[in-house]
């Protein structure tokens, strides 16, 4: 994988945008394709690495673990094992990522009053959505 170099100017680009603007923000700690689904499903509490791949259809385990390794660096997720063969390891919301419920419940709305023909089933879908 190549370097990134920190003086290029997208970097100094990016840089920039993420320091005035507070979405940029956000997106960048939250944003792409998997890690909103993986907030969304540790919303109702504490789950297994297995439990999450599986409420997860579609995701790799590559990138899954991937994305839980960032979430975790910023400070979203915590991840707790425990020395035993197999494996237990758990992942829950931190408090910081337990404070992103208001977002995410503010997109799900967002998408039942947007989503055009998906409207109905994102509204049923809502009646699921983690308890806070």
């Amino acid at each position: 994988m190549a370097e990134i170099k920190d003086t290029s100017v997208i970097q100094e680009n990016k840089s920039n945008a993420f320091a005035a603007c507070p979405v940029t923000f956000v997106m960048e700690r939250i944003g792409g394709y998997w890690k909103p689904i993986i907030l969304f499903n540790l919303l109702g509490g504490t789950k297994r690495y297995h439990e999450l791949r599986k409420s997860i259809p579609g995701i790799t385990e590559k990138v899954l673990i991937q994305q839980l390794k960032q979430l975790e660096a910023s400070s979203l997720v915590v991840r707790k094992s425990k020395p035993v063969i197999p494996p237990y390891v758990t992942y829950e919301l931190s408090e910081e990522g337990k404070a992103l419920y208001p977002v995410l419940f503010a997109m799900a709305e967002w998408a039942v009053d947007h989503g055009q023909l998906q409207s109905a089933q994102f509204s049923k879908q809502m009646e699921d959505f983690p308890k806070k």
